[in-house]
């Protein structure tokens, strides 16, 4: 059997609160067909700040520009300790979560990184979290129906 090599990875993810609602990507598994959503943002380039890394994966995934504010949320997921570590032991992400705002609004039409599993975007209410398939998981806890952020920022090895 031949083992994956592990290896470390930055990705930076946008949170953006609009109404009482929180923007995500939306997503289907291809093996299940199962729906989840996930913050937009993705994997830092080599030689790419995370702002940089931050505006260009908006753009592939909401065809859409946006304001940078401050980090709010650090995360790890480390593979091998969660749900799907029989695909994913090989991973370590370190997932750095800004506070931003829509500088442009989302155009799907213009993203220009989306693949199968990407079908579309959706805001979901704050208080509505737990009725929907949400990574990470830890939002539920880190960010309450106000739109505020809860501490500790640094939430651990979650998914």
């Amino acid at each position: 059997m031949c083992k994956q090599k592990q290896y470390l990875r930055n990705s930076v993810k946008a949170i953006i609160i609009n109404d009482g609602k929180l923007l995500f990507t939306k997503w289907r598994q291809p093996q299940t067909g199962d729906v989840f959503y996930i913050l937009p943002g993705g994997g830092q380039e080599p030689g790419e700040t995370f702002h940089e890394t931050l505006r260009r994966e908006c753009m592939e995934e909401l065809g859409a520009e946006v304001d940078i504010g401050e980090i709010a949320l650090v995360r790890e997921y480390i593979g091998k300790n969660h749900e799907f570590a029989d695909r994913d032991s090989h991973i370590h992400q370190i997932e750095y979560m800004f506070l931003c705002r829509l500088a442009t609004p989302v155009n799907m039409d213009k993203a220009t990184g989306t693949d199968e599993r990407e079908i579309g975007c959706a805001w979901i209410a704050l208080d509505d979290f737990k009725n929907h398939r949400i990574y990470p998981r830890s939002l539920l806890k880190s960010i309450d129906s106000e739109g505020r952020i809860r501490p500790p920022i640094y939430i651990g090895d979650t998914n």
